[in-house]
């Protein structure tokens, strides 16, 4: 069973759900610190999918410092975080928190519409 799952029926493109489902991962310690990931065509072939979306996911993660690859090893769940100024850190903090949403919303069969319509009625409620 993979760490990850994609929906192809979902019309988020491809990419973004493997990348948010990567970082709702490790949001919820399903991933920690460490962990290696399976490679890039491993993962392709498990999921379905095209190779160089993982790889494109896998260098995108890379870029942020969640994921650390290893030349000739794999790549890891990043042991530290990367070093963020407070800005970057509060938002880093709130990107992860938007993937826990998304991601419980998602596996209790709610759409990102679903999500943001919630919220705004939410905010109608609230006094300004």
């Amino acid at each position: 069973m993979s760490v990850v799952t994609i929906d192809p029926r979902d019309k988020t493109p491809i990419y973004a759900q493997l990348e948010r489902a990567i970082r709702a991962a490790i949001a919820v310690h399903r991933l920690k610190a460490g962990d290696q990931l399976p490679t890039v065509r491993q993962l392709a072939v498990e999921l379905r999918i095209n190779a160089n979306t993982v790889a494109k996911v896998y260098s995108e993660l890379e870029r942020a410092g969640v994921l650390e690859t290893r030349r000739g090893v794999g790549s890891f769940v990043a042991a530290t975080p990367a070093q963020a100024r407070p800005r970057d850190e509060h938002e880093r903090r709130l990107r992860a928190f938007a993937t826990r949403v998304l991601a419980d919303a998602a596996a209790a069969g709610f759409t990102l519409d679903d999500v943001v319509a919630a919220l705004g009625e939410h905010r109608k409620g609230e006094p300004s």
